[in-house]
């Protein structure tokens, strides 16, 4: 699974300029040097096959790299393209009027850190109150398929629904990136972000462990987490709905995209707003995924004033 996220990640950097085939791949190992060898030689060779599992299904092949040993295990990677300009879409776009999409739940860091507590009995007293242990467990492999799905499919619609810009959203956390984003605009403009997705409970293990990932302002560290899209404003509920589809074979959070804010006249920075909406978003496989899935398709609201 670190393999598999560790690719997703590497490719979410060609997948946010709209562009969906990579030409090569190569990745690069550390190993610990902490590792005895039978662990070294259980471990490592799952890290490769995951790694290249996922950029098979990303429709290209790992042609190279390099091993080293460090005191961690570290897996990451490059991916390159040669391509026409009509192929990718420069993040520079955004004029006043667009939508912001996001592509997958935010949570990752908390539904991670949350899963290693189970274990740690000082730290999971602070949050057994708003969440159990099975709520945890099913957050976490939520998290595990979310950062381990390629956004490819977002790539390819970011296209056919003419995006205007777009960044994947990983260690900056959300307000990091759109920040980022915003600053590269050609036009004078803002992002405004009126809706924060997240992974179900989260929010609430944040809160009660004192905010310190800053979930709510968008500051929380993210690993291989969404695109974040300018869309103009008649294209975004489409682009959502066409993302629900591709995904309706898995219920739960990967399954969608949602609108969570608008583009303004602005000083090219993005803020969020001083009480955003949540949106709980159940993790596939949990009764709330079943019932949400049978029951409604993505946040398609465009109501963000």
């Amino acid at each position: 699974m670190m393999g598999r996220i560790a690719c997703a990640n590497v490719l979410s950097d060609l997948y946010a300029m709209g562009i969906t085939e990579c030409d090569n791949m190569l990745m690069l190992l550390s190993v610990s040097q902490k590792m005895n060898e039978k662990d070294r030689e259980k471990v490592m060779p799952l890290m490769i096959r995951g790694f290249r599992d996922a950029a098979e299904e990303g429709g290209t092949s790992v042609t190279g790299g390099q091993t080293v040993i460090n005191p961690w295990i570290i897996v990451g990677g490059v991916a390159s393209v040669v391509c026409q300009p009509n192929e990718f879409i420069m993040p520079d776009g955004a004029v006043p009027g667009d939508v912001l999409v996001l592509t997958k739940p935010l949570g990752t860091q908390v539904a991670v850190n949350a899963h290693q507590w189970l274990d740690q009995p000082e730290r999971w007293n602070k949050i057994k109150l708003v969440v159990t242990k099975e709520e945890v467990k099913e957050a976490y492999q939520e998290a595990m398929f979310s950062m381990a799905t390629l956004n490819r499919t977002a790539a390819g619609l970011m296209h056919k629904f003419q995006a205007h810009a777009a960044t994947d959203v990983t260690g900056f956390g959300l307000l990091g990136h759109a920040n980022n984003l915003a600053m590269q605009q050609r036009s004078d403009v803002a992002f405004v972000i009126h809706n924060l997705p997240i992974i179900a409970k989260m929010t609430a293990i944040s809160k009660a462990y004192g905010n310190a990932f800053r979930l709510l302002q968008g500051l929380s560290a993210e690993t291989s987490g969404g695109l974040l899209v300018c869309l103009p404003r008649e294209q975004a509920a489409k682009f959502c709905a066409e993302m629900k589809s591709h995904s309706s074979g898995a219920q739960g959070a990967s399954g969608g995209a949602w609108i969570i804010g608008i583009v303004e006249k602005g000083d090219r920075r993005a803020r969020i707003i001083e009480k955003p909406r949540i949106i709980e978003v159940p993790p596939r496989g949990s009764l709330a995924a079943r019932q949400d899935n049978s029951a409604s398709g993505p946040e398609l609201s465009t109501n963000l004033s």
